[in-house]
């Protein structure tokens, strides 16, 4: 079946399809960032989903409104994330072959998921867009049908579910932010939400170092940003989809971008405050919620995925802490005699600083004897406290001076 516009016939049908394969997820409502934002925050936790995201949705419905031929023939689809294992997880389920094309440097744990899955993993090129290039190329000398990640109106109509759910259980809700890459989720939710109820705004939320579709809007067409640079990997997207785009020009109230250093500090109050761990493009919608100039309305935050590999999941964390002044590093110079190291301790100790690393370098100065440096990085409970701590050490005669720590 050849989708050619987004009706409320097809959305009310696909809440039905997509319940075969979904989890239910209703919405969570947040004390903590209510209480931060004056608002009544509720989260749509699709993290939770069986494939880590929401992607499941519009895999499923498409695949499943494929002719018989066409499931015959088999589907091809190129990804490395959370669409790739959608799409692999849908076809298992409606026993369809699937043909995911993956870059080489995808991480090895998204290639055995898809595996495991079900789908053949074809590795090709260093980036997506070389991936998908051959992924087309596979469709059309084998016959497989292409399932793109998000310009597809079938793909976006199963997406739009998600508003389906959120409207039933929220009825009176006032906002709905979505994150964006290329679009797909953003189209399916804002047009289902309007037709639900043209009350409603809807916001996309983009990171600021890849926010294709804010500037499309901008001028008016689609538009392919000369580069991108964001740690939200699955909306790192730099032309967003040509079909879906007259839908997000209509019925997408706003566009809000976010900074990479904004969904450090999310990540760490959604682990903190809900015990949920989100991935950075899923946090999009947390960290906007400080840039809405709203108080007292009803904003459901749509967490789009968890797929966090646990060496991203370290690092964010660590940044988070350095920049919450959890873990700071100072410089001191002090004499290189015996003891010297002993008394700085005990500074710090007494002020119940916790030392987890110290650089000692000796060459510093000519003269050894006068001055060597002690970089110290320590743990601490937060500003006020890092503060007291430096003080601390100044009252003792060392001249501290803060510099960046390394996570």
């Amino acid at each position: 079946m050849e989708f050619t516009d987004l009706t409320l016939e097809n959305f009310e049908e696909a809440a039905e399809v997509v319940k075969r394969v979904t989890q239910e997820t209703k919405l969570v409502y947040s004390k903590y960032f209510s209480e931060q934002t004056g608002n009544k925050v509720y989260l749509k936790p699709e993290n939770m989903q069986i494939t880590g995201a929401y992607k499941i949705r519009g895999a499923y419905y498409r695949i499943s409104k494929l002719e018989k031929e066409e499931q015959a023939k088999g589907l091809i689809t190129a990804s490395a994330g959370n669409h790739a294992q959608g799409v692999a997880y849908a076809a298992k389920e409606l026993g369809v072959k699937a043909v995911v094309v993956m870059p080489t440097t995808t991480p090895l744990m998204k290639v055995n998921r898809t595996k495991s899955y079900g789908a053949e993993v074809v590795l090709h090129g260093n980036v997506y867009d070389e991936a998908c290039e051959h992924a087309y190329k596979l469709a059309e000398e084998n016959g497989y049908t292409f399932i793109h990640p998000f310009d597809d109106l079938g793909v976006a109509t199963g997406q739009g579910t998600i508003a389906m759910e959120i409207v039933k259980e929220l009825p009176l809700v006032d906002y709905i932010l979505v994150p964006v890459g290329g679009g797909g989720l953003a189209t399916g939710v804002s047009t289902l939400a309007k037709m639900l109820n043209p009350n409603i705004k809807v916001i996309g939320v983009e990171p600021a170092g890849a926010n294709c579709l804010q500037e499309s809007l901008k001028n008016g067409e689609v538009t392919t940003l000369p580069s991108i640079n964001t740690i939200a990997d699955g909306t790192a997207v730099k032309t967003p989809g040509s079909k879906i785009f007259p839908y997000l020009q209509k019925n997408l109230d706003d566009v809000i971008t976010v900074t990479d250093d904004e969904l450090i500090v999310a990540f760490l109050d959604m682990v903190e405050n809900h015990k949920m761990v989100v991935e950075n493009s899923g946090l999009l919608t947390v960290a906007a919620l400080k840039h809405l100039d709203v108080k007292n309305k009803k904003i459901v935050s749509v967490l789009s995925g968890g797929n966090m590999d646990v060496i991203t999941m370290s690092s964010v964390v660590q940044f988070g802490l350095i920049q919450r002044d959890r873990i700071f590093t100072v410089s001191v110079l002090l004499p290189d005699s015996p003891g010297e190291l002993t008394k700085v301790s005990a500074v710090i100790a007494k002020m119940q600083g916790n030392v987890i690393k110290l650089e000692h370098n000796q060459f510093i100065s000519t003269n050894r004897s006068k001055a060597v440096e002690l970089k110290i990085t320590m743990e601490a409970f937060g500003t006020d406290h890092k503060n007291q701590i430096v003080k601390a050490l100044e009252e003792s005669g060392y001249k501290p001076r803060l510099i960046r720590a390394n996570p």
